[in-house]
């Protein structure tokens, strides 16, 4: 991502659309649940808070440069309350936004290369990978340039705008899995056989209220297959994955081997795509990380504190594999920074590391190529801004979601709860501040975004019923995260505590692993050893309601009684309710189409028209009340329901003539032929409907939308 000062013709489309979408919304002319699923994909994302918005910045693979980093903090003092968030995904989030001034706020993005297009809804969201990818001393390779590759691809890309849910995709820089790609749709990890670059790729994890483990897709899959398999795995998901029931909508779903496809199935049908790809490989430069400019070491400094630095030094501060240069880990708590704060950062990374600063994926930042006689000067003036505490990514460096501070979905407040768990470690523990082998991570509700099914110890929000009155709780679940021998594990559930006692909690865990835990046993290895039933029996006495106070009923950051709210959240996207609305995206999707072709997009174009198809079948499907919730059961029901219709003599063959997409490479021919068909289908429908209508109009109901 590089600082320029023009905008692509794509990102001013994008830019100019949502100007236009705002405005006809606004009017009443689009209905709000088709505005809502535009707008998320161009990252407005609604919050807990009405009449404002929070806009999400895609920053693949957590770069950000000092440049982009002024620009983003100059905009959150301009539009907003001044605060950067740090999120698990590597983007930056900025909250209560007015909707009226997302367009500008983008505008300004792009013109130093960075975008919010598909940071939210139906799509492959932000690309993630080690923070320590390009300088990890572990690493076969850099990642970064294959992380950036992906995301560069799929950005606009027709096969992944519209979605039964979202795509996460993670990189890790090494077997060490510091990206969690076990828990992602897509995950991948470097490898080397034969002098060959390549990637175990795992798909299917994810967490959630069903918390799914990755399964191993291929152990070696040569790099330049990369991008292809991506792709047809994609369109594998876009055409047989669920759409009516949105929690069962994701990836893991369609490759669960009980309930789904299977891992086999999947991989059967990947493989019958690959015809239909424009590119059949994909080769990606070898691009490593850039050596900065060497800067002029600040080698003059005197610490005054010795010992806290040299403990700073020992925990956040890491020699890379460019000999002589470090990096140097900062502790973001709860990810939120201010904007002053980090035009200094900018500032600190222009003077003493590259201009390649990373969000990493416990909410805090990395600066890269620091000469070793700078570190004093650079902790000092992180010191500054209290950011040179030790503790990074360690037990003491606690990782939450905003919760119920701005998340509609939210049911307790973690932020507030993080802060304190932190202020219990560093005041009660000071000898565990370094300890990397035991994480805690609190999310607000079940959904996981402070990804708390993979931490050792960690919280999700939930209350439980006392008589007339409701305690705000927590659910504690136990034994996540990687382990020391490269094993990614997914957190148990144990029991649900009130709130208030959490900290209790830590300190029931803490002390009783440092009691009867053996010499050198991981924290995981004694959960497991005495089983979950023994940690309930721990933690049973804190669950006890019998000697309830009166403040825990209160939320921690709230002084009134505790009474649930969850709003309807946003992440899984949106789904439209009316028929008519349905054939205007068909209408949409053949527009798109002739302007792909016309730009001689000979995929894009075909995919539109697949899309058109599709849409179309749905749309008549849904006035007859048919259920609809997946594109292949659209493609069946089409033909099994329409086929005696004389209005449509395709619908006898609909199946063979819109899987011609999968069966012919994409070329102008084809795809002239193709769009053709899609075309005249679709002035088809639009006649059929109008001649239904005029006989009855039926509003359909919002769940059969979902396709």
């Amino acid at each position: 991502m590089s600082t320029t000062t023009t905008i692509s013709s794509e990102a001013k489309e994008d830019i100019e659309e949502l100007h236009e979408k705002i405005g006809a919304f606004h009017l009443g002319t689009i209905p709000e649940e088709r505005f809502k699923a535009f707008r998320l994909t161009r990252g407005v994302y609604g919050q807990r808070q009405q009449g404002v918005q929070m806009l999400r910045i895609k920053l693949p693979y957590g770069k950000v440069t000092p440049d982009q980093l002024r620009v983003i903090s100059n905009i959150a003092d301009e539009y907003t309350n001044g605060n950067l968030h740090l999120t698990t995904r590597q983007n930056i989030q900025l909250h209560h936004i007015p909707l009226d001034d997302t367009p500008q706020i983008c505008e300004r993005l792009e013109r130093v290369g960075v975008t919010l297009r598909e940071a939210c809804g139906n799509t492959v969201r932000n690309v993630t990978a080690s923070p320590l990818a390009g300088v990890d001393p572990e690493e076969p390779f850099d990642v970064t340039p294959y992380a950036h590759e992906v995301f560069q691809y799929f950005l606009r890309n027709p096969i992944c705008q519209d979605m039964g849910r979202k795509i996460k995709i993670a990189f890790s820089s090494s077997e060490l899995d510091e990206a969690f790609t076990y828990i992602h749709d897509f995950g991948f990890i470097p490898k080397v056989k034969s002098g060959i670059r390549g990637f175990k790729v795992l798909v299917g994890g994810g967490l959630g209220a069903q918390t799914f483990f990755g399964q191993v897709a291929y152990d070696f899959l040569p790099e330049e297959k990369l991008i292809p398999f991506i792709e047809a795995g994609l369109r594998v998901f876009d055409r047989h994955g669920e759409r009516e029931r949105r929690h069962k909508a994701r990836l893991k779903f369609l490759v669960d081997p009980k309930k789904g496809l299977g891992l086999d199935g999947f991989l059967r049908l990947v493989d019958e795509e690959y015809k239909a790809l424009a590119d059949q490989v994909h080769p990606v430069a070898h691009e490593e990380s850039d050596y900065p400019v060497l800067k002029r070491p600040h080698s003059n400094y005197k610490i005054q504190d010795k010992e806290t630095f040299e403990k700073w030094r020992r925990i956040n501060v890491v020699e890379q594999k460019q000999k002589g240069f470090y990096a140097v880990k900062i502790k973001v708590p709860l990810g939120n920074i201010s904007s002053l704060v980090a035009r200094k950062v900018a500032l600190i990374a222009e003077a003493y590391a590259s201009k390649d600063i990373r969000i990493t994926i416990n909410q805090g930042l990395l600066f890269r190529f620091v000469n070793k006689e700078s570190l004093p000067a650079l902790y000092a003036s992180l010191n500054e801004l209290g950011l040179a505490n030790p503790g990074f990514d360690t037990l003491a460096d606690v990782t939450s979601c905003p919760g119920t501070d701005t998340c509609a979905l939210g049911v307790t407040n973690s932020t507030q709860l993080a802060t304190e768990l932190e202020r219990v470690i560093k005041e009660e523990y000071p000898h565990l501040i370094d300890e990397s082998q035991i994480k805690i991570k609190i999310s607000g509700c079940m959904n996981s975004c402070g990804q708390h099914m993979i931490a050792n110890i960690g919280f999700h929000g939930s209350s439980i019923k006392n008589g007339d009155r409701v305690v705000p709780a927590m659910q504690v679940v136990i034994g996540g995260g990687i382990e020391p021998d490269h094993q990614g594990y997914i957190a148990e559930k144990v029991i649900k505590i009130p709130t208030k006692r959490i900290p209790d909690v830590v300190r029931t865990l803490l002390d009783d692993y440092e009691a009867n835990a053996e010499e050198t046993e991981y924290f995981n290895q004694y959960f497991r050893r005495e089983g979950k039933k023994y940690f309930y029996e721990l933690l049973k006495p804190l669950a006890d309601l019998s000697e309830i106070k009166d403040d825990e009923f209160q939320d921690w950051g709230n002084t009134e009684e505790f009474v649930p709210e969850v709003g309807v959240g946003e992440c899984a996207g949106v789904m439209l309710d009316l028929v008519d609305t349905i054939l205007a995206d068909a209408k949409e999707r053949i527009e798109w189409a002739n302007e792909d072709f016309e730009k001689q997009k000979w995929a894009n174009a075909i995919y539109h028209s697949y899309s058109a198809f599709v849409i179309g079948a749905k749309a008549l499907l849904l006035s007859k009340d048919i259920q609809c919730n997946t594109h292949k059961g659209i493609i069946d029901d089409f033909q099994l329901h329409f086929s005696d219709e004389s209005a449509f003599p395709i619908a006898e063959s609909f199946e063979q003539e819109v899987l011609k997409i999968n069966r012919y490479a994409p070329n102008q021919a084809f795809a002239k032929s193709y769009l053709e068909e899609a075309s005249a289908f679709i002035k088809q429908v639009f006649l059929f409907r109008s001649q239904e209508a005029q006989t009855a109009e039926k509003l359909v109901i919002s769940n059969h939308y979902k396709a």
